[in-house]
């Protein structure tokens, strides 16, 4: 049984630009590449070496448990680039995570599979909620809120809110404003808002809100929570 597990971890990968991080859910050649765009590295956590290999790219390392990558992926990596780490108390996605040191991360391949495995991930972007950590899917890119952000995004846009811990916090730029609410797991949420104008500010009260844009928004979200670093 995988139990969170906060503790410093030493780093394997060390980087001044972003960091993509791919695991093993399938993802597209597209995908990846647009991950690619703006954080160059590519490390796998376990069994995304094989995904990573068969869309034609060598990770700078593959950090895991090492229980779903297949030997034969393993033994295309150069000397010292694989990282197995036995301990059973974390995913490897956040094994992975809490070995890298980068200005940001963008995750994809982590969701769509096994739905117990995804709200390890969730739970690990708000225990990391101090770090840029951005989760890319198909669909759309994820990722904890800052005390403030201001989002430049086209009018009509999903703007979705969603609490993992209850919380409070203001908006201008919202079709529904979140003022005077207080959003919680099991409570009021705040999916399916939308931008009514072309800045969204948000003001969040303390941990817990994970912020929903559609994929296309990836590059606004590496801007807010990373300065300097789009691409």
């Amino acid at each position: 049984m995988c139990m969170d597990n906060p503790a410093d971890q030493p780093i394997i990968v060390d980087r001044e630009s972003g960091v993509t991080l791919l695991g093993g859910v399938e993802t597209s050649q597209g995908i990846l590449t647009e991950s690619l765009q703006h954080a160059p590295t590519l490390v796998a956590a376990d069994g995304g070496l094989d995904q990573a290999l068969a869309l034609g790219h060598v990770p700078a390392a593959v950090i895991g448990d090492l229980d779903s990558a297949s030997p034969a992926a393993l033994a295309r990596m150069p000397p010292g680039s694989v990282h197995r780490v036995a301990e059973q108390e974390s995913t490897d996605f956040e094994k992975a995570l809490s070995r890298i040191r980068a200005p940001f991360v963008i995750a994809t391949g982590f969701r769509g599979g096994r739905f117990d495995h995804e709200l390890a991930v969730l739970s690990a972007l708000l225990r990391h909620r101090t770090r840029p950590v951005l989760l890319l899917s198909k669909e759309e890119v994820v990722f904890h809120a800052p005390p403030r952000l201001a989002l430049k995004l086209a009018p009509g846009m999903r703007v979705s809110l969603f609490p993992l811990l209850p919380v409070e916090g203001r908006s201008r730029g919202l079709r529904w404003p979140i003022d005077d609410l207080v959003l919680a797991p099991g409570g009021r949420v705040g999916t399916s808002n939308e931008a009514a104008a072309t800045e969204v500010h948000l003001e969040v009260a303390g941990p817990g809100l994970l912020v929903l844009l559609p994929r296309e928004a990836l590059g606004e979200a590496v801007r807010v929570l990373a300065p300097g670093f789009v691409r």
